[in-house]
């Protein structure tokens, strides 16, 4: 038997109703070397052996878009518009295909960088902050944005440890330098300027990367523990009408 159409008001109130039981979101933000990805590991496998169904999310993995990307980053031509274009679709298609369901369906999510990521990198390269979030509008909110805190030269001095940072991640298609570390140190910089100025727009709580992978750990745990969920009808209701007028049988 079809499903019938779900009209619009029928979703909002799916929403409403789906908010008390719906899964976590938590996004994790910072520059390289912070060791974002390291910590995403320890809470994943923390939260499983509590008990938790987690997915997790990375930034550029879509398997939709990630080969374009992958293949103009080669090629070294990509304009800034291009680049934050490119990520936006990466996003929207892993926020349609991975991060709502597995909300929707009471599922804790964790993303690797999330939005944040590029409003930092896309302003470092000089493009409009309005414009970025209207690319990714309409938006859906984090309950939990983890700031890993990390200085420019630390960033920089951890990165050099284990390799040379590649060509756009060093912004080299903005500073123009020919040395991809004092590229790096140069972008770095302005990028770490922005999530600072971000962390206090958008109320991220900041964890010291510098610290102990262990505290570090430890925090990250207190703070999931007690995050609270930012309600559904209030701050994401847009992008989930969107998402559930093109997968009505979510909301069945």
């Amino acid at each position: 038997m079809a499903t019938a159409a779900v009209r619009p008001p029928d979703l909002a109130q799916a929403i409403a109703a789906r908010d008390p039981a719906r899964g976590l979101l938590i996004a994790f933000e910072g520059p390289e070397g912070a060791g974002k990805t390291t910590q995403l590991r320890l809470l994943k496998a923390w939260l499983r052996s509590e008990g938790h169904d987690v997915v997790s999310s990375r930034w550029a993995s879509s398997p939709l878009v990630k080969p374009l990307i992958a293949a103009r980053k080669r090629l070294r031509i990509l304009t800034a518009e291009e680049y934050s274009l490119l990520h936006a679709a990466d996003f929207r298609h892993r926020l349609e295909t991975t991060i709502l369901p597995a909300l929707w369906a009471g599922k804790t999510v964790i993303a690797d960088r999330y939005l944040f990521t590029a409003l930092t990198r896309d302003a470092a390269r000089g493009l409009e902050l309005d414009w970025l979030l209207q690319l990714y509008a309409p938006l859906v909110w984090p309950d939990l944005v983890v700031y890993f805190a990390l200085g420019a030269r630390d960033s920089s001095r951890r990165v050099a440890a284990t390799r040379a940072p590649r060509f756009y991640e060093s912004g080299q298609d903005v500073t123009g330098l020919d040395d991809p570390l004092s590229s790096y140190r140069q972008f770095i910089d302005r990028v770490i300027t922005d999530y600072e100025n971000l962390a206090v727009i958008f109320q991220f709580v900041k964890v010291d990367a510098s610290q102990a992978v262990y505290r570090q750990h430890q925090q990250v745990r207190r703070l999931v523990q007690s995050a609270v969920r930012r309600p559904w009808p209030e701050f994401s209701n847009d992008a989930l009408i969107e998402w559930l007028t093109r997968h009505p049988d979510q909301a069945a």
